[in-house]
Order: C-alpha cells, then sequence, then structure tokens
C-alpha cells in the first residue's frame, strides 16, 4: 500500500492588507475618523460638550495604558483572551442600553419623517432658491435711483422711499405665500419617502425598529460598538453605510459575474468552534505576474477586484445569523506565505481601498483576524505599530510563525476542519468523511515513547481507511497489519518511516482477507511531548 499525499494550492485571499501597508491603512483609517468625529463634535456640540467628550477619552488611554501594562507579550495568548460581546439585552451595561435606546429613537424618527437620506439633498435646493429672491430685492432697490434724472425733493426721497419700501415688501409677501406651497410640496414628498421607507433592510434585517424585529438590535449594536456607543456618531456612521450601499449597488452585488478567476484569492470554508464562518486570505497567489497583472493591470480590473472582493464579504455576511444570541460575526485567517511585498503598487492601492470600504461600512463583522506563516519582519513591524492600535483592536490579532500554524488553529477551529495545507484532515469535496462520521480523536505522545493506535478488522473483506496527523511531526512511523491467528504473516502496510516537520497529514486504506487488526505505531524520538490526531473508518464488504 501506498500513502496518498495531497497538496492543495486553493485557499483564500483576503484584500485585507499587504502585509506593511494593511496595517499602516488600519491606522490611517482610524485616526482620520477619530479626527473627523472631532472636528464635527466641536462644530456642532461646542467647546462646553467637548470636554464632555475628551474626559473619557483620557480615562480610556489611561486604562489602555494599564492593561497594555499587565498583557502578556505573546500574540497568541494575547489575543486568545478575547471574547465576543454578547448581543443579549440583559447582558448590556446600563450606558449600552442607554446608547441603543437613543440610537433606535433617533433612527425611527429618522425614517418615519423621511429624513434618512434627505439633508445633503435639501440644502443644494435652499441656496438655489434664495437666488431668486435676492436679485429681486437689487433690482427694486435700482429702480427709484434709475427714473429720477435729477436729484429731488426730500418729499419725493420720502415718497421713492416708501414705494420702495413696498417694493422690497413684495417679494417677501411673494415668499411668504410660497412657503406653504414648498412646505406642502415638501410635506408630499416626505409621505411619499416614509412610505419607500419604511421598509428599509440592511442585510436583509429591517431597520425600522417599531416593526420589533430581533435582528435590528444585533446590527445597531455593531455600529455602536464601531463608535464606541457615540450614538451621534453610530447614527452617521449607520447613515453614510445605507447611501454607499446604495450608490454601489450592493444588494445585487451577489448577483453579478465579474469575470475574475480567483477562487483561491479569497473564499469561505467551514466554521470555527464557536460556529463563525471562515474566510481566507491567501496572499501569495499574487506571486504569479500573469495572475497580478490580470487582477491589477488597469484601473477597470482594480475596480472589478475591488467589487469582487466585497461580493466575498457580502457572501460571508449570508451565512451569518442575526438573530439575538446567533453567530452574526466571522473568522479571518489570513496566509502571509510568499505574499508580495510593498512594492507591489497596484496591490497596495486596491488593498489601501478595500480595507478602508470594509472598515467603514462592514463594522464588527470580524471575531478574530488570525494571520499564519508570518514572517520575522512582521512581528517586529507588528510590534511599532502596537501602541497606536485600540486595546479592543489588538486583542482580535493572533500571529502564528510557519513552526505554529497548526497549532494555533487548533485553538479556533476543530481538526476536522482545518485543511490539510493547514495541518488538519479536511480535504476538499471528501466522499470518505463527513460531519457526522468525521470526527477526530487525540492522542499525546510523551518525550521518548512509542504509543500505538489499533483499528479492529474482525470480518473478512472488510476494507479500513484512516486519516492521521502528527503536530510537527518528527517522528518514526508506520502501518502494519497484524492477523487474529497467531500463524499469519504480519502484512507491512507503510514501511517504517522518518516523518519530517513539513509533512502533510496521511490517509491510507487497507482490505483485509482475514480477521486481524491494523495498528499504527508513532515513536517520538524528541524531547517534546507529541499530540497525534487521527480518525478511522470500517466499509464491511456486505
Amino acid at each position: 500500500m501506498t500513502v496518498e499525499v495531497r497538496s492543495e494550492d486553493t485557499q483564500i485571499a483576503e484584500v485585507a492588507a499587504s502585509q506593511q501597508d494593511e496595517a499602516t491603512q488600519m491606522i490611517d483609517v482610524k485616526v482620520d475618523t477619530e479626527k473627523n468625529a472631532f472636528e464635527k463634535a466641536k462644530t456642532e456640540v461646542g467647546d462646553a460638550e467637548m470636554k464632555k467628550i475628551e474626559e473619557p477619552k483620557k480615562g480610556e488611554e489611561d486604562q489602555a495604558k494599564e492593561t497594555e501594562a499587565f498583557t502578556p507579550s505573546p500574540a497568541v495568548e494575547k489575543s486568545s483572551s478575547f471574547k465576543e460581546e454578547s448581543n443579549l439585552l440583559s447582558d448590556l451595561k446600563e450606558n449600552e442600553k442607554k446608547a441603543l435606546v437613543e440610537l433606535k429613537a433617533k433612527l425611527e424618527e429618522a425614517i418615519l419623517e423621511g429624513k434618512l437620506f434627505k439633508q445633503e439633498e435639501s440644502k443644494p435646493a435652499k441656496k438655489e432658491e434664495a437666488k431668486p429672491a435676492e436679485e429681486c430685492k437689487e433690482e427694486n432697490e435700482k429702480k427709484p435711483i434709475e427714473e429720477g434724472e435729477k436729484e429731488k425733493p426730500n418729499t419725493e426721497n420720502v415718497e421713492t422711499t416708501e414705494e420702495g419700501e413696498e417694493k422690497e415688501k413684495t417679494p417677501q409677501e411673494g415668499e411668504e405665500h410660497e412657503k406653504p406651497e414648498k412646505e406642502k410640496s415638501d410635506v408630499g414628498v416626505e409621505e411619499k419617502t416614509v412610505e419607500i421607507n419604511k421598509d428599509i433592510s440592511l442585510w436583509g434585517v429591517p431597520l425600522l425598529p417599531s416593526k420589533g424585529c430581533d435582528g435590528t438590535d444585533v446590527i445597531l449594536l455593531k455600529f455602536l460598538r464601531a463608535r464606541e456607543f457615540k450614538v451621534n456618531e453610530a447614527f452617521e456612521m449607520l447613515r453614510n453605510t445605507l447611501k454607499w450601499r446604495k450608490e454601489f449597488k450592493m444588494d445585487s452585488i451577489l448577483e453579478e459575474d465579474f469575470g475574475l478567476d480567483l477562487c483561491s484569492v479569497a473564499y469561505m470554508n467551514g466554521v470555527d468552534r464557536e460556529g463563525h464562518p471562515i474566510c481566507y486570505n491567501i496572499y501569495g497567489v499574487f506571486e504569479s505576474d500573469e495572475l497580478y497583472q490580470k487582477t491589477f493591470g488597469t484601473e477597470e480590473k482594480r475596480g472589478k477586484f475591488l467589487k469582487w472582493r466585497l461580493q466575498v464579504m457580502e457572501k460571508g455576511i449570508q451565512k451569518l445569523n442575526f438573530k439575538t444570541g446567533g453567530v452574526s460575526s466571522l473568522l479571518q485567517i489570513n496566509d502571509l506565505k510568499n505574499s508580495p511585498g510593498p512594492s507591489k503598487k497596484e496591490l497596495r492601492i486596491s488593498t489601501k481601498q478595500a480595507v478602508a470600504l470594509l472598515q467603514d461600512n462592514y463594522p464588527e463583522f470580524v471575531a478574530r483576524n488570525i494571520f499564519i506563516n508570518v514572517p520575522f519582519w512582521y512581528y517586529a513591524l507588528n510590534a511599532l505599530l502596537s501602541p497606536f492600535l485600540t486595546q479592543r483592536t489588538k486583542s482580535k490579532f493572533v500571529l502564528a510563525r510557519p513552526a505554529k500554524v497548526t497549532e494555533t488553529l487548533l485553538k479556533y477551529i476543530a481538526a476536522e476542519d482545518i485543511p490539510i495545507q493547514y495541518g488538519g484532515l479536511k480535504r476538499e469535496n471528501d466522499t470518505e468523511f463527513s460531519v457526522e462520521n468525521g470526527i477526530v480523536s487525540e492522542l499525546i505522545i510523551k518525550s521518548g515513547s512509542t504509543e500505538t493506535i489499533e483499528i479492529p478488522a474482525p470480518e473478512v473483506g472488510s476494507t479500513l481507511l484512516w486519516d492521521m496527523t502528527v503536530l510537527g511531526w518528527e517522528v518514526n512511523y508506520k502501518e502494519e497489519f497484524v492477523p487474529t491467528d497467531e500463524g499469519s504473516y504480519t502484512i507491512i502496510v507503510q514501511k517504517k518511516k522518518k516523518m519530517g516537520s513539513l509533512e502533510e497529514p496521511i490517509r491510507n486504506s487497507f482490505t483485509n482477507n482475514e480477521p486481524g487488526k491494523v495498528i499504527l505505531t508513532i515513536e517520538n524520538c524528541t524531547f517534546k511531548k507529541k499530540k497525534v490526531l487521527y480518525r478511522y473508518k470500517v466499509k464491511n464488504c456486505s
């Protein structure tokens, strides 16, 4: 028998960010957002209200510094402490409950009064209406002066002035007569808008709070958490997202075909231990010049790539459950193996645009960001950027160097859901093992010891099938069939072999001609304990 080894290069790549530029972009977006929010608050609220905003920020900064001082340095340990917040109303803090109630009231009013999208559209119209009135005033003031060739007596001046005043009053009165008509027409427009906007939704969830949809609170909490429960900022973010989705025609993007063969760049595959759908992002595929030029060669192609990446995000959201207590966020896995450097200008620009759109319009949709096959220089860059990131953002990051990929992923994903290229036992289009019969067992081998796994085959003609891998390998491994009859010979299925650290998981099978058992023997000659992951099934001839 021979061992079947398969390697699949179809992985996903997130447009998220290209190494250095990704991390830098996240900082730029965050800084720009904070500056805009600060300027807006200063204009609308005033200096007195700004003190109220600045004081909590100082407290948050002090608290973040204290938290960082007691946070363990390893990225994986620090990230594993992150716990996704509950969407249950009973689990929210008092200030969070208050913010949610205020946002719902503000959104209800905006939708029912037709003001959700009207504000920006009405401003230019008012300016254009004001111009004719001002021109009429200037003409009325000039007319008395042009009619008189010489200076007139004071009495005439008085009469003229009075006439001028009367003439000036005329357009004002006209305006007063026009206003009710305009107000009536505006009311009619608003009434029509209300009828349409009552059904407005986001990701299939109705936004009108009075409809009582369970998912409305979940969506609104995402925007509130993205803006630290500042109601006005969360409302503006929601409004901008709705406007952007309308301009980009995001509600129909799932039906579009962009003609791009990028299935190996970014895709959804499986779920983690908590049920979060997993999005894999593979940066290394753009090492191919041919694929790179097809994707980023022109501005038109870069535009298509951007829309395609947003389409992948929307497909992932289709797998979420926005009901209270449901899974409403994704797990991102970013493979940095062979990823192109920052010298790739077109990729850097596209990445920057994509990251900005994802951050501005998909708040709190990532439960955790896992970076695997991380090169050494990335750790140094991460240490430099760490002081500029919030504790909340840093708590979602997990970094794993090549030797720790499988070990890291196992903390969040079951072995049967981890692809074989990352050390798990999941194979694409696998017909042998399913969710029901593919549960993986674990075995710990102590340093300098040997362990065996026995697969019984009591019936003749049975086919035994097994998957097996050892984290980090560096062990001696063999497979053999031992008949029940002591007088029969042992059959070597796989002769003893030294397994290196980069070996992929093994899948093998054996059909017996007599009762017996298959024995898998693993010998650990290292000074570290080893973890074995395995599963098997027996298919009887009947």
